[in-house]
């Protein structure tokens, strides 16, 4: 299983975070390894070594068939099913790496730092909202509506480079900027107001 994900794919992420709206053509793909997922609402234990450690909310697509160099009219039929993820980031080594020029693994792939919830079937509406809470307070929200790529435009992006399989999954992009989490806190992901996960930090 591969697990891919899309950075500054949202306008008010762009704006917030770095004042202007990056857009360079191209979605911005990076990757986590697979001992990165976090699922059926088991904790988050936060490295010891690592610094601060970020959330970012995402809405996360399901790959349901093999493809490669899929076509994005098509790519609808590659996918079944979204939930909300939660992608984590060690902030500080992030930051040294990319001013030394170097790849952003280490900080984004790291044992836990990729959470999913339950899968649900995709909304016959076409458009999908999420929201995640920490300890009882919204911190971010957004909706599928107003991703720069659409799914189906990752989807073709991607499967250029990388054949992708049943299983794979994709993170969409984060509406809002970072939101560092520590030890106690308890995380609640939302898609369309339903629960759809929750879990805690230790």
């Amino acid at each position: 299983m591969k697990i891919f994900a899309a950075g500054f794919n949202h306008p008010s992420y762009n704006k917030q975070a770095i004042g202007s709206l990056y857009d360079s053509g191209n979605p911005v793909i990076f990757t986590k390894a697979d001992s990165a997922l976090l699922r059926g609402g088991r904790p988050l234990f936060l490295p010891d070594d690592l610094g601060v450690i970020d959330c970012e909310v995402s809405l996360v697509v399901r790959i349901s068939r093999l493809g490669k160099s899929i076509p994005e009219r098509f790519a609808h039929r590659y996918y079944d099913a979204v939930t909300v993820g939660v992608d984590f980031t060690a902030r500080d080594l992030l930051l040294r790496l990319q001013r030394a020029g170097l790849p952003w693994e280490m900080a984004k792939g790291f044992d836990g730092a990729a959470a999913i919830g339950e899968w649900t079937s995709l909304s016959p509406a076409g458009s999908h909202r999420f929201r995640l809470d920490i300890d009882g307070t919204t911190v971010q929200q957004g909706s599928d509506s107003d991703l720069l790529h659409s799914a189906d435009a990752l989807i073709a992006y991607i499967s250029r480079w990388f054949t992708l399989r049943t299983g794979d999954i994709i993170f969409t992009g984060a509406p809002a900027p970072p939101t560092a989490v520590a030890i106690d806190n308890h995380l609640t992901g939302y898609l369309n107001d339903k629960k759809v996960l929750e879990f805690n930090v230790k």
